[in-house]
């Protein structure tokens, strides 16, 4: 069920923040693919951190006379400090109403993405049982120390191997364990060294970039603009406005 109301409130699309100039460009690019899917859906960015806007500074904005009520979805793929904390934190301190919604992932629509993407690279499902054997994939991820989040990397991994027909193991950035270049060595000591590397990152980065220079063949794009993340981001705002008394970390448990 889609929700649709006479004024909705706003919806805050809330991003990491990059060095890399490529990913303010990917987000602002996500976010207008967002609006054509809802025109007349007041859409904003606030960055946790590194660019401008900081979504403190987005609130407030929003906290004008006559702008109503925000739903913040947050552009993480997992749950983790940035959504059970920080996040939840610049939202109380906004005078407007705001609820949070729950990250993006796990959900099939990003394992739709992360097949796409690796199609794109070259990435062929194996057609007989040799190659399927020989065959396997990496998921990188940035990495969290949070628990809960290399549990959702983990869910992601196994969605995308069920889709695929191989073995996908998570893989990490920083902060968890394995890296890529590990997990691409357990893959080969398992006989597997047809391995492709699909990139689990909203937008182009340091952390894409090492995962990527690490792959021993194909690496996928991060996600970028895929039409899935669009919707994705719709998803759960009209998840959060359906379950207002529910918690974002409840939220992404259901999908």
């Amino acid at each position: 069920m889609t929700v649709h109301t006479m004024n909705p409130p706003s919806l805050v699309v809330v991003a990491h923040g990059s060095r890399d100039p490529r990913a303010l460009g990917t987000v602002r690019q996500l976010l207008d693919r967002v609006r054509a899917l809802r025109p007349g859906l007041p859409v904003h960015l606030g960055h946790i951190e590194l660019n401008a806007p900081l979504l403190p500074d987005t609130l407030a904005e929003l906290d004008a006379p006559g702008t109503g009520a925000a739903v913040l979805v947050p552009l993480l793929l997992s749950r983790g400090y940035h959504v059970k904390r920080d996040i939840p934190e610049m939202a109380a301190g906004a005078r407007s109403h705001t609820r949070v919604a729950a990250p993006l992932g796990p959900h099939p629509l990003l394992v739709d993405a992360l097949h796409a993407r690796l199609t794109e690279a070259g990435w062929r499902t194996p057609a007989d049982a040799a190659t399927r054997r020989a065959s396997g994939v990496v998921l990188a991820a940035a990495g969290s120390r949070d628990p809960e989040s290399r549990v959702d990397t983990g869910r992601t991994a196994r969605l995308l191997a069920d889709r695929l027909g191989v073995p996908v193991i998570p893989a990490y950035a920083s902060a968890a364990a394995p890296t890529v270049p590990d997990a691409v060595r357990a893959l080969a000591a398992r006989g597997r060294h047809r391995v492709a590397v699909a990139s689990y990152f909203t937008a182009p980065g340091r952390f894409a970039t090492e995962c990527a220079a690490a792959a021993p063949g194909i690496a996928s794009a991060p996600l970028g603009t895929h039409p899935a993340m669009a919707h994705l981001i719709l998803h759960r705002y009209d998840q959060a406005l359906r379950t207002p008394s529910t918690t974002p970390l409840e939220l992404a448990s259901v999908g």
